[in-house]
């Protein structure tokens, strides 16, 4: 596999695809066709170069994937709402005190509860239900693994609890299409629906393999740093998730550009996690991948240039 640069992430009934500052969202309206928007997106990082140092950066990227993840989302639910239906007494409310800004105050609110319900949930309650066997485990360290497996339990029971909605199975779908997109061009394939259907789901860079990453990592932190009391054990969690964040996302980037052995073998949880988030996608859905890709990325050129003479049909 060459490295190419892109990644993206679904949305409702489409799928986000972004290359370097550029960016593109394509989306299967209700008629059939395919809406395409596209923009440009400067990440964190890139305005602030403290913000792209290693074990920095990996922070900073995640915040850029929540902002423009909201604005994209918002962007493909907007062809799905009802356009009858008048707005409650709250939201007049909120647009006679905001105005325009309301939906950027919308959108910050509502990552900001996001993120604090994660804490809670992958974090803290992981930490409360492993204490109530320190009458059991004398063992700070096997208090700590057994955390750290409860966290991760929790995950996957998350994970296969909404991957039974209707509506996100669709999204898991078009999750596998921007994968086998993907896939498809770093294996040297021309970019069509063919080539794209016989590509593989699960891509190295995911998402769903940086938080099983997260996950693990958790558990040898905390196998090593010790406190004394609950309130001190949660605050280090809550303290850690930077760091925790970081080592992780550096090593996603390795994986994302090495294909030894050791990093494959070392990436094989994350893909075997990405069975959950990623379902194979029906040609139609191939198609609103093929048109976010080829709106911010020029395939072609790609593999003439790193498949000169080896460029599969």
């Amino acid at each position: 596999m060459k490295y190419s640069g892109i990644g993206g992430q679904a949305v409702i009934e489409g799928i986000m695809m972004k290359n370097g500052q550029s960016y593109a969202t394509a989306v299967r309206k209700p008629d059939g066709e395919i809406e395409v928007q596209k923009g440009t997106y400067v990440s964190l990082s890139e305005k602030f170069k403290l913000f792209s140092l290693p074990f920095v950066r990996g922070v900073f990227s995640f915040v850029d994937s929540m902002i423009l993840g909201m604005k994209t989302l918002t962007f493909s639910a907007s062809f799905f709402e009802d356009e009858e239906e008048e707005p409650g007494k709250f939201e007049a409310f909120l647009n006679k005190i905001f105005g325009e800004k309301m939906e950027k105050v919308l959108m910050a609110v509502v990552m900001a509860f996001s993120f604090l319900l994660a804490i809670g949930i992958f974090m803290v309650l992981p930490l409360l239900i492993a204490s109530i066997f320190r009458r059991f485990i004398v063992s700070d360290t096997g208090i700590a693994f057994l955390e750290g497996m409860i966290r991760l339990a929790i995950f996957i029971i998350y994970i296969k609890a909404v991957s039974m909605m209707e509506d996100i199975k669709r999204t898991f779908m078009y999750h596998g299409a921007e994968h086998k997109c993907i896939n498809c061009i770093e294996n040297g394939l021309e970019l069509n629906v063919e080539n794209v259907r016989k590509s593989s789901k699960e891509h190295k860079r995911c998402g769903t393999s940086f938080l099983l990453i997260v996950m693990l990592i958790s558990i040898l932190f905390f196998m090593v740093i010790r406190t004394d009391t609950v309130a001190m054990r949660i605050l280090s969690r809550v303290v850690l998730i930077p760091v925790i964040a970081g080592v992780s996302y550096e090593f996603l980037r390795l994986a994302g550009r090495n294909d030894s052995l050791i990093v494959n073998i070392l990436s094989k949880p994350g893909l075997w996690m990405q069975g959950l988030t990623t379902l194979e996608p029906d040609d139609s859905m191939i198609e609103v991948a093929i048109a976010a890709v080829e709106a911010v990325f020029d395939w072609r050129i790609y593999l003439a240039e790193n498949f000169s003479g080896n460029i599969q049909g």
